[in-house]
């Protein structure tokens, strides 16, 4: 079994809930917060790319289409 490289995001403050990703040796990208760290979320980077953009260009909203 591969141990998991787990990155923190460069948004999280040194103190604060971190975000962190992995990639599964099957390609899945791996996301989980460090005030939960035994929940994990499975997706692929092509899901993920989105919701990653939208955060960053702030246009992420509860009323967006899915």
């Amino acid at each position: 079994m591969s141990t998991l490289n787990w990155q923190k995001s460069s948004y999280s403050q040194e103190a604060s809930a971190c975000v962190h990703l992995a990639v599964a040796p099957s390609g899945e990208v791996l996301v989980h917060e460090s005030d939960a760290p035994d929940v994990i979320l499975a997706t692929t980077a092509a899901r993920l790319r989105p919701l990653i953009t939208r955060i960053k260009t702030r246009t992420l909203s509860a009323s967006a289409p899915r």
